[in-house]
């Protein structure tokens, strides 16, 4: 029984590793492509409608 668990821990724990890898590079391809400015433009049109402003 304590060798399933370990194998599911080793499991669990490449699949953490997996999807930090993963973020990392689609934060990277974001920044690359500037979409943050995309975001930002679209954080701002909202906030403005939400004052009433726009």
């Amino acid at each position: 029984m304590n060798e399933n668990k370990t194998k599911e821990d080793r499991r669990i724990a490449a699949l953490r590793i997996f999807f930090l890898i993963l973020a990392a590079v689609l934060i990277i391809i974001g920044l690359l492509n500037k979409e943050y400015i995309t975001v930002l433009n679209k954080a701002v049109r909202i906030c403005l409608e939400c004052i009433g402003i726009g």
